[in-house]
């Protein structure tokens, strides 16, 4: 076994590094945080958030993951960020004054509008396919790490009228069907457990879809609407898994190490977008990645 060792040693490090004496081992000092992807209508786009000087900003950069350009500057966090369906507006929730309040935005920055009040605390905008309305959840993270109470409700974007569609429990990450006919949710079923439900785009007929003791949530519809992306930890890891709308025939997209969510498909349905965060050395690092949508069997 010793000579094995040897051996192995010998072909992975020069000769001239061993006769130089002792060598240490590096390590990597400089991290980064990129996360919430979504792709533009048009699929030419992608924005998403980075952490910069401490606070999360937004970024647009083609979706080649060329020509970088960050389009929010405040000194406090952006997140969820969210193109509308025409592409000309960006929905993201805005932390000024550690409140949590749903912007509208041009996507080049400009155009600042409050679109939600401060003393709601909402996040997770979606816009409907038909761009009228923004549905969104209340805050579930008031007093973290435990879990309160969150309801999903839909703002009328001409009227600003909210709706309240699921309440009773933690309700969260809500995303419109892409005929609008529904809503796919995350729903916390206890400490240990969360699924994801679909119910009618009015909040009734609720069904559990995942019906899986490991924690399911994130779910993403494809753009046909047949199929849900969504993230679990049922292989011990957070992982981006796909499976039919009827919650059939579920399986793996890719299988990567580290915690994978937030999936969110291409336009054309054939690639999924979700970031990953990893530990690495001593630090922690999350980049954005990109996966075919057809599952790996």
């Amino acid at each position: 076994m010793q000579s094995m060792r040897l051996s192995l040693l010998l072909t992975l490090v020069p000769a001239a590094a061993l006769a130089a004496g002792p060598f240490g081992l590096a390590y990597q000092l400089t991290h980064s945080v990129n996360a919430d992807p979504t792709l533009s209508p048009d699929g030419k786009r992608l924005i998403y958030v980075s952490e910069i000087e401490g606070k999360d900003q937004l970024f647009v950069v083609d979706a080649d993951g060329k020509n970088q350009k960050q389009i929010t500057r405040e000194p406090y966090d952006h997140e969820d960020p969210a193109w509308s369906p025409d592409g000309k507006k960006v929905a993201f929730v805005s932390l000024k004054d550690e409140l949590e309040v749903i912007y509208l935005m041009n996507p080049d920055g400009s155009g600042l509008e409050a679109l939600t009040r401060p003393e709601a605390r909402v996040i997770h905008p979606a816009w409907s396919a038909d761009g009228t309305k923004i549905a969104y959840c209340t805050d579930d993270d008031l007093k973290p790490p435990k879990k309160n109470a969150s309801d999903i409700e839909v703002i009328e974007l001409k009227t600003r009228r909210v709706t309240k569609l699921i309440t009773g429990g933690t309700n969260t990450y809500p995303v419109f069907s892409p005929d609008g006919k529904s809503i796919a949710f995350r729903r916390m079923l206890g400490e240990m457990n969360s699924e994801v439900f679909v119910a009618r785009a009015d909040g009734t007929e609720q069904k559990n879809l995942t019906n899986h003791q490991a924690f399911d949530g994130w779910p993403a519809w494809s753009p046909d609407g047949k199929r849900i992306a969504f993230a679990s930890n049922r292989y011990s890891s957070y992982q981006i898994f796909v499976m039919n709308a009827d919650g059939s025939d579920v399986h793996l997209v890719a299988n990567t190490e580290g915690r994978a969510t937030s999936p969110k498909f291409s336009p054309d349905g054939k690639s999924i977008y979700f970031p990953l965060s990893r530990k690495v050395d001593f630090g922690t690092d999350c980049q954005i990645f990109v996966a075919p949508a057809s599952p790996q069997r």
